[in-house]
């Protein structure tokens, strides 16, 4: 069926006065354009676009059974047809007139791996553009130091065995940071494995040279630390300091947010700010307030500290900013509020590899409603 008689039909059936086998032919045509149209369309969309259009198309009279073929022949035509553009059907029988069909909103779609990587020269490399199979890097005055990237598309530094390592000056340092929706591997020259989300930045020594281990962290990364009792593995961020021999653990140290959070999965970390120190055991989380040394310490759900690491959302009695702090970096939106949200709460979570709009729908059943403008997203509690 071409255009012409595809339109000619919808006139038809606006005016009701489809024949029978204009009717069967018009359901056999739609049915089969959204059995093999790429864009599967849900329940809530086919729903949706036939209401829409149903109110555009001022039918004469509705019919007390409503058959299945008008939803998802509609929808169907919506799915075809947003790719060109426009259509057009006749308003009335006096008149032509042109109806233009919205597009639905596009969707807004998770981040994945993405980084850059700048070498202590100023170099900086994005990752998306190599190969598992490239040398990225060699540093050092005598190349001292390897950079690949593996077969997961993780970071690797490879010691040179016969480079000399013993002079302090051969060290250089490198940075790895992620854009808005993106995250990235890393494994240390020591061993150490970091994942590294959205928007941050950790700053490290191509080698670990004299007696610590130290890197400097903004915004939030994991840490498997790799074990050494003679030189201990400290990670610096936003007013405070954490030492660790080798262990699991968490640091949530984002510049537009007013906490700093650490969570420890295994092992044992001390907690430095400022004057005080404190010593977290496993299932344990510190806060530290920005301009402020005290820190506190509360047991937590770790699943929920690290979810972001496992591809997930998990939200345990969290507060809607924070929440919303977190699709922000994510997906590349912006907030706007409209209304107080600070008493409400969340639980439960998704996945991070679902499309914006699936995860508003999980947050909706908690009674707040979204509204999207394009890269906005406007909250309403």
């Amino acid at each position: 069926m071409n255009e012409t008689e595809f339109l000619e039909l919808l006139k038809k059936y606006q005016n009701d006065t489809l024949s029978d086998e204009d009717r069967d032919k018009l359901d056999a045509w739609y049915l089969n354009r959204a059995s093999t149209n790429k864009r599967q369309l849900s329940e809530y969309e086919l729903e949706d676009s036939y209401r829409y259009l149903k109110s555009k198309l001022s039918l004469q009279k509705e019919p007390m059974i409503i058959r299945l073929w008008p939803r998802v022949a509609i929808a169907a035509s919506v799915a075809l047809m947003l790719g060109a553009g426009l259509f057009y059907f006749a308003k009335s029988e006096r008149k032509e007139d042109s109806i233009q069909v919205v597009e639905k909103q596009k969707e807004i779609a998770p981040g994945g791996n993405k980084g850059i990587l700048t070498l202590s020269n100023g170099k900086q490399i994005v990752l998306s553009d190599i190969s598992s199979k490239d040398v990225i890097a060699q540093e050092g005055e005598e190349d001292e130091v390897t950079i690949k990237m593996d077969a997961n598309g993780v970071i690797t530094y490879v010691i040179n065995p016969n480079a000399d390592n013993s002079k302090e000056e051969a060290n250089s340092f490198n940075t790895l940071s992620t854009p808005t929706g993106g995250q990235y591997n890393i494994v240390l020259a020591d061993g150490t494995k970091v994942f590294l989300n959205a928007v941050s930045s950790i700053k490290y020594p191509t080698q670990f040279n004299g007696n610590q281990r130290i890197v400097e962290l903004d915004g939030e990364a994991y840490f498997e630390v790799a074990k050494n009792k003679n030189k201990p593995f400290i990670v610096k961020s936003d007013g405070q300091s954490i030492e660790v021999l080798g262990t699991h653990f968490n640091v949530h140290a984002y510049d537009n947010e007013s906490v700093v959070k650490t969570t420890l999965l295994e092992g044992s970390v001390a907690v430095a700010s400022r004057n005080q120190k404190a010593i977290l055991k496993p299932g344990q989380q510190s806060n530290v307030v920005n301009n402020s040394s005290k820190i506190t310490i509360k047991e937590v759900d770790t699943e929920a500290a690290i979810a972001w690491k496992n591809g997930r959302f998990k939200f345990d009695n969290a507060d809607l900013k924070s929440v919303m702090k977190q699709l922000e970096r994510w997906y590349g939106i912006k907030v706007e509020y409209r209304g107080d949200v600070s008493d409400v709460r969340f639980n439960g979570g998704t996945f991070r590899n679902k499309n914006l709009s699936e995860v508003l729908k999980v947050l909706e059943l908690s009674n707040i409603k979204f509204k999207v403008e394009g890269k906005t997203i406007i909250v309403d509690p």
